[in-house]
C-alpha cells in the first residue's frame, strides 16, 4: 500500500505538517539537549500531541512523529534500557495517532479532506550525534555500519501503527542507500527519503540531488524523494533536478531560511521574506507534489499552503 498515492489520487498536493521541535520551543520547551525533541517524550508528551493536533487543524495530511532524534544509543546515554527506549519510540507514534484519530472523529473535519496519515520519522545518523553532521554527512561509516545503526529503531517503528517511514535530513547518498537496503528487509513498508542540501544542485555531502534521485528511482518501496530542512531559496532548482530523474512524487519541506549555529545552538538570521502561500505555490509549479515545513515553520505556515491547495 502506498498512502501517498492514495492522497494524490484525490488532490494535486499532499500537505505535510511543519516543524515539531521549534514549535515545542515556541510553547516553552527547552530543547538544548542531545535528545532534542525526543526529550519532550519524557517530559511533556501531551504537548507533542497538541502540536500534531494543531497541524491537522491547519490542514496537514500527514503528521511526522517525534522520533527524529530518538535512538537506542541516545536514550542509553540517559540510562534507559532497550525496552524503555523502544517504548518511547512507540509513544511517539501513539501521540500522533491519537491526535489524528481525535481530529478525524469530528465529522466537520472530514470535509474536503483525506484521512491524515502518520509517517514515523527516522533521522540521519548525524541527528544522533547531535553535532550538526546531518548537514555534512562526514560520518566515516560504511554502508553496513549505517544499516546496523538504523535497524533497531526501524524494527520498532515498523511494528507500530504507522502508515509509512519518513527518512529525513539525509546528507549523503551512502546513507540513503543504506536506508533503502534496510527498508527492503521490511517488505510491508513504504518510505520517503528527503535530503539536506547545501545549494540548488548538491546535497550536503556534495553529491548532486539528481544523481541521488536517479539511484533511488529503481526502488519501489521509496515512494517519494526530495529535500527538507534546507533554505527555501534552494527549492526551485532542487525540485527541477529531482523531477528530471524520476516520476515519483517530489517532496519538499524546507526550513524557514534562517541559519542555525551548532556551536551556539541558536538561530542567527532572519527567514525568507515571502509568505509560505507564495513560496509553496511556486514549488508546486516547479513540480513538487508533497509540501510542508521544517525548522521554524509553524501551523500558520501550513495553513497558508492549505489556503490555496484545498480551495475548490
Amino acid at each position: 500500500m502506498n498512502p501517498i498515492a492514495n492522497i494524490l489520487q484525490s488532490y494535486e498536493v499532499m500537505i505535510l505538517d511543519g516543524a515539531l521541535a521549534t514549535e515545542l520551543e515556541n510553547r516553552g520547551c527547552e530543547l538544548n539537549d542531545p535528545l532534542w525533541s525526543a526529550k519532550i517524550l519524557l517530559e511533556q508528551p501531551e504537548l507533542i500531541k497538541q502540536v500534531h493536533a494543531d497541524y491537522f487543524a491547519a490542514g496537514a495530511d500527514c503528521a511526522i512523529t517525534c522520533s527524529y532524534q530518538a535512538s537506542f544509543e541516545g536514550f542509553a546515554r540517559r540510562g534507559f534500557g532497550e525496552e524503555a527506549a523502544a517504548d518511547l519510540m512507540r509513544l511517539s507514534v501513539r501521540l500522533a495517532v491519537a491526535a489524528r484519530d481525535e481530529f478525524w472523529c469530528n465529522p466537520a473535519n472530514r470535509t474536503d479532506r483525506a484521512k491524515p496519515i502518520i509517517a514515523a520519522s527516522v533521522g540521519s545518523y548525524g541527528a544522533y550525534l547531535a553535532d550538526g553532521s546531518e548537514y555534512r554527512g562526514d560520518y566515516g561509516l560504511s554502508e553496513s555500519e549505517l544499516i546496523d545503526f538504523h535497524r533497531p529503531r526501524l524494527s520498532v517503528l515498523a511494528g507500530a501503527e504507522i502508515d509509512m517511514i519518513a527518512c529525513e535530513t539525509i546528507p549523503c547518498l551512502l546513507e540513503a542507500q543504506a536506508l533503502t537496503r534496510l527498508i527492503a528487509e521490511f517488505p510491508q513498508l513504504t518510505a520517503w527519503i528527503s535530503f539536506s542540501a547545501k545549494d540548488e544542485i548538491h546535497i550536503s555531502h556534495g553529491e548532486t540531488l539528481a544523481d541521488c534521485v536517479a539511484w533511488l528511482n529503481a526502488y519501489p518501496q521509496i515512494v517519494a524523494v526530495g529535500i527538507n530542512c534546507s533554505p527555501p531559496k534552494y527549492m526551485p532548482g532542487l525540485i527541477k533536478a529531482a523531477r528530471s530523474k524520476t516520476n515519483k512524487p517530489i517532496i519538499v519541506y524546507p526550513n524557514s531560511g534562517e541559519t542555525y549555529s551548532t556551536e551556539n545552538q541558536t538561530w542567527l538570521s532572519h527567514g525568507e521574506p515571502d509568505s509560505y502561500h507564495q513560496l509553496s505555490q511556486y514549488w508546486h509549479q516547479c513540480g513538487a507534489q508533497i509540501i510542508g515545513g521544517c525548522c521554524r515553520t509553524t501551523p500558520a505556515d501550513i495553513k497558508q499552503i492549505a489556503n490555496w491547495a484545498r480551495t475548490p
